[in-house]
């Protein structure tokens, strides 16, 4: 009898049972301590946020200067610029000294920014301003843009400036987006208070457990979180 030539390989059966319990108990120890790991990682990165807020406010300052021409007849003219600064929130209690930040243009060059000067947050239409004799501790009230807030916010501490706005408490950009430092009290229009080298804005968060600078460059205004080229 002639063998089916396509039948000379015996067959083969793969019996596969089904898993013991101590197998299902391994697998769920693994995954988890393997959860144990990623989730604290999967987090709020609070300090990413706040460096994307900020840089975002940084170029709508610029932006709002580049669409509002401040040129005028009077002398002190370059007080108007539109300027994004950085501030303390009134102390209550004692051992809190949170930080805010505002955007404004000194519309009347009394030299500094005014509730009625403050921009306008365009993401929720509220106030971009807060006194820093007021305390922050709840975030601020209704009107106010809740993004200002950074320490309440973003857990953001302190800010410290380097370069060439070393020491200032505000940025502010002329009509063509080039940034100055400085001019508050500007009497005549001089443009003594261009940058010439890069603006460091370096931000720490609280208990100093993160750092993050943002970069502001000099004659173009372009700014970017620093270490970090797509920003």
């Amino acid at each position: 009898m002639k063998k089916d030539r396509y039948n000379t390989m015996p067959r083969q059966w793969n019996h596969r049972g089904a898993f013991s319990m101590i197998e299902v108990i391994m697998v769920m120890t693994l995954m988890g301590i393997l959860a144990a790991m990623v989730i604290p990682r999967m987090g709020r990165d609070y300090a990413q946020e706040a460096a994307d807020s900020i840089l975002s406010d940084i170029r709508y300052t610029q932006h709002l200067a580049l669409t509002d021409y401040r040129h005028s007849s009077n002398p002190k003219w370059q007080r108007s610029f539109w300027r994004i600064g950085f501030r303390n929130c009134a102390n209550s209690p004692s051992s809190y000294n949170g930080l805010f930040l505002l955007v404004g243009s000194d519309r009347d060059y009394g030299g500094d920014i005014g509730a009625a000067e403050a921009a306008i947050d365009p993401n929720n239409g509220k106030s971009m301003y807060w006194n820093s004799s007021d305390e922050c501790r709840n975030g601020g009230d209704e009107s106010t843009s809740e993004r200002i807030f950074l320490s309440e916010k973003y857990h953001v501490a302190s800010v410290a400036t380097s370069g060439s706005c070393s020491n200032a408490q505000y940025i502010g950009f002329d009509h063509l987006g080039r940034p100055h430092q400085g001019y508050a009290a500007s009497n005549s229009p001089n443009y003594s208070s261009y940058l010439s080298t890069p603006c460091i804005f370096k931000f720490t968060m609280e208990q100093g457990k993160r750092e993050f600078n943002i970069t502001i460059l000099p004659e173009t205004g372009h700014a970017f979180i620093s270490g970090q080229l797509d920003s």
